[in-house]
């Protein structure tokens, strides 16, 4: 039980995740910059891959502000000196708050070169999905990376009985929620000028899905 004045959330699959989800991080992760996390939730991940990361920095986020509460407060038990404070952030947003001042200002000398994005867009309206590729085709570098993980649909179905059961469940809390299919987010990905680079098969039947950010024209 938290105290009164702790006020960290704990995500269960975290515990499960963090460490294949790593070893995949560093295979295809740049090795410098700041590696912008959407929907931190509890912030579990982001103090496990700060420290595991560096030099490469963590800036984790979240809409809700109860949760960026429990990511600075994981942070105060797990400090890291290249974990940024939680900021506010909607991946929906058709502009980022990592886009204007100060944020912008304070990324100068270590800039966005990676967006991770870990079980939200299953567990967020597709509009979330939509936003996350189009702030990362505006923010992501020329070979920047996008890193997302989670369940998802192939070749038009689920890829396991266990999937099938948790996308009914989605649907049945909210009915723009669900697991999403693969070829429509890379669909997605693609008209951001985000190609898919590579799929790694995870833990619990989930997928970490690789993209890389197209060459911009100067």
């Amino acid at each position: 039980m938290n105290t009164p004045e702790d006020a960290r959330k704990y995500a269960p699959a975290t515990q499960r995740n963090c460490q294949p989800i790593l070893e995949v991080l560093l295979k295809v992760l740049p090795e410098s910059g700041t590696i912008l996390e959407i929907a931190s939730g509890t912030g579990e991940h982001a103090v496990f891959f700060a420290p595991r990361l560096s030099p490469r920095k963590w800036l984790p986020s979240d809409p809700n502000p109860q949760l960026r509460a429990s990511i600075a407060t994981w942070a105060e038990h797990f400090p890291s000196e290249n974990l940024y404070p939680p900021i506010e952030l909607d991946a929906s947003s058709p502009t980022w708050s990592v886009e204007a001042a100060p944020f912008a200002n304070d990324l100068k000398r270590s800039p966005i070169t990676a967006i991770a994005n870990i079980n939200m867009i299953h567990i967020a309206p597709w509009s979330a999905c939509l936003g996350l590729m189009a702030g990362a085709g505006r923010i992501l570098p020329s070979g920047g990376i996008l890193y997302l993980y989670g369940p998802f649909k192939q070749g038009g179905e689920n890829t396991a009985p266990s999937n099938a059961a948790f996308d009914e469940s989605l649907i049945a809390q909210n009915p723009e929620w669900g697991v999403r299919h693969l070829e429509e987010v890379v669909a997605v990905a693609n008209a951001q000028h985000l190609s898919w680079k590579q799929t790694y098969q995870m833990p619990a039947n989930n997928l970490s899905v690789i993209f890389e950010r197209d060459a911009k024209l100067e």
